[in-house]
């Protein structure tokens, strides 16, 4: 008896866990995001957007404020408006999401950051694919010994 009470309590912690998944309560208090929701005002995803530089982020503007995002928010907010939802820069106080900035897909755009590739590419890549350095290629090519004219003298030669 017991054990199926605790199977059934596990189940339903399980489904309500579940269920809370990808609600914008889960995102961290205090934080910048660009939100998307239906007509019914209902979240459907976000993109945290940054107030400070770091590697692999473009500086961007919303509403005369300077963010630093990544390519891929710029071409998912882009899909977003094509499937005919709003979004939005919001900023959580802890009572509530409070919109900052509307329209920022009208705001940027990847052509607006030299980028002519489609977005669902865009996000694939987490950013533009053209000119797009290999690390692992980048490295391999370090460790590769010049050629040389001629047969080395000795092992110290380089």
């Amino acid at each position: 008896m017991w054990f199926q009470k605790f199977l059934l309590t596990a189940g339903f912690l399980v489904l309500s866990s579940a269920s809370a998944v990808g609600q914008p309560e889960d995102l961290k208090l205090g934080d910048t995001y660009i939100i998307s929701r239906d007509h019914n005002r209902v979240f459907r995803g976000s993109h945290r957007i940054y107030v400070r530089k770091a590697d692999g982020l473009v500086e961007v503007k919303y509403c005369n404020r300077s963010y630093w995002v990544r390519y891929a928010t710029v071409a998912w907010t882009q899909l977003e408006v094509e499937q005919d939802y709003a979004v939005r820069v919001e900023f959580n106080w802890g009572k509530g999401w409070r919109p900052i900035c509307d329209h920022p897909e009208q705001q940027v755009t990847l052509r607006d950051l030299g980028i002519s590739e489609d977005p669902r590419v865009v996000i694939q890549n987490d950013g533009p694919t053209i000119d797009k350095i290999n690390r692992f290629a980048a490295i391999r090519d370090s460790f590769r010994q010049k050629k040389r004219e001629g047969p080395a003298r000795s092992f110290h030669d380089e």
